[in-house]
This record gives structure tokens, C-alpha cells and sequence, in this order.
């Protein structure tokens, strides 16, 4: 099949909607293989090493081994984020990029004090500070022109429809995982004995950062774990998030 070609893709929709249509029937280790030969200039993987975040990490790395995985590292991430960082780290030899805002998280705090407890204006701000602004700052640095992200639409409704590829703010954006289900996760990290985040099994299954993150509960929705219930997204994908 011919595919539309880069350089129109970047400014045409319909040329995108194309490729996506294919990349859509192909395997998620495919998807891959066709965007580090033919996506553009240098190319990172974006981690939160979230609960199923050794999938996105072991697809790309085994690949690209040397890969840039970008963290932006709030300061608040749990313990036990960061004890998985160092074994995920060692056991995939990855070339950790880790980023963090201007000041510390107690700088921070003792300026603005506890901005995530300030509703969505005060988590808007937190969230671009120690988020977005590192992240930006990264992809400058390096000069990455395609950068890969592990969203999946079931995780929210955010997400739902959320492409496989696309064009943002002059670079390409990669989901691999776009489509898959929790069952094709659980059986990529068994078939790789991969492992979850060590708090999946207490129950969170979207991990942040400490304060504005709880464990699963019969009512809840998953996006409804992360920042209180009152937003989903963090801002680094550009995504609209619903009411």
C-alpha cells in the first residue's frame, strides 16, 4: 500500500486519517517498526512509569535501545514510583532523561503553597510548572522532532479518540498502544514477564503523584483517581478533556 507521504501529511488531515487507517490494522510492534524507520529527526519515549508503563518502555527500547525516555520528575512522585524507575532503568538498560521545574517541590511549596489543592486553576498551574514547562523545555534540548506517548483510549474518556499518529506543535506524536484493551496489556507484560507498577496491586490504577492520586473504589471510574475527580489529563498531550 502507498501511504501519503510526510510532508503532506503534516498539513493535510485527510492525508493523516489515511496513514492512521492503515497503521490501525497493523500489530503494535509493526506500528513501531514502520515509525522509527520512517518518522523524522531524533525521537524520545515520554514516561510517567505509570501502572502498565513497562509495555510502552520494553516495545520502543527493544527496538531503539538507545532511545531518550523523557521523566518529568515532580518531586512528588510515591516511593514506590521511584524504586520501579530504578529497576525498569536497570533491567532495560534505558537512557533515562529525567526533568524537573525550575525550583524544587519545596521551593515551590513555600511560594505558592499547595496549588493542587486549589482546584483545577491551582492544578493547571502545578501541572504546567512540573509538567509541562520541563517537558517543553526536553523536547527543545534535544530537538525532538517524533516523540512516543503509551495513551490508550479505554483509559479515559479523554482519550478516546486519541490517534495513532499525529502532527502537533511541529512535531510527530506517537500512540502505539492507541487501541489496545487492559487484556492486550496484561498479556504483553506476561508474554515479556514484564511487571505492573508495584501499586496496581493495591488497587491504583492510574499513578502520579502521591497528593493527588487514590486507589481504586467500587463507584469510582479511573479517571476519577487521578486530581480529585475534577480533571484528567495533566496538559503534556494537548488533549480536550470532557466536563
Amino acid at each position: 500500500m502507498s501511504l501519503p507521504d510526510l510532508e503532506t501529511a503534516a498539513n493535510d488531515p485527510a492525508a493523516r486519517a489515511e496513514i492512521n487507517q492503515w497503521l490501525e490494522a497493523q500489530s503494535a510492534e509493526a506500528r513501531v517498526d514502520w515509525s522509527t524507520w520512517t518518522l523524522p529527526g531524533n525521537q524520545a519515549l515520554a514516561s510517567s512509569f505509570g501502572a502498565q508503563s513497562a509495555v510502552s518502555l520494553h516495545l520502543l527500547t527493544q527496538r531503539v535501545p538507545e532511545i531518550p525516555v523523557l521523566l518529568m520528575d515532580t518531586g512528588h512522585l510515591f516511593p514506590e514510583t521511584y524504586r520501579f524507575i530504578d529497576e525498569l532503568r536497570t533491567r532495560l538498560k534505558l537512557n533515562l532523561r529525567v526533568y524537573r521545574a525550575e525550583h524544587s517541590a519545596a521551593w515551590q511549596e513555600s511560594r505558592y503553597g499547595k496549588e493542587w489543592e486549589l482546584g483545577i486553576d491551582g492544578l493547571n498551574r502545578y501541572n504546567h510548572r512540573n509538567k509541562v514547562e520541563p517537558m517543553q523545555r526536553a523536547l527543545r534540548e534535544l530537538e525532538i522532532r517524533t516523540w512516543y506517548a503509551g495513551l490508550r483510549r479505554s483509559q479515559s474518556e479523554s482519550r478516546k479518540l486519541v490517534p495513532i499518529l499525529e502532527h502537533r506543535d511541529g512535531r510527530w506524536k506517537f500512540h502505539p498502544l492507541a487501541n489496545w484493551s487492559d487484556r492486550d496489556v496484561w498479556h504483553y507484560l506476561t508474554r515479556n514477564d514484564l511487571p505492573y507498577h508495584p501499586l496496581w496491586t493495591q488497587g491504583y490504577l492510574s499513578i502520579g503523584d502521591q497528593h493527588s492520586t487514590v486507589a481504586w473504589s467500587e463507584g469510582l471510574r479511573e479517571q476519577d483517581t487521578r486530581f480529585f475527580g475534577l480533571k484528567r489529563e495533566c496538559g503534556l498531550h494537548g488533549l480536550e478533556e470532557s466536563p
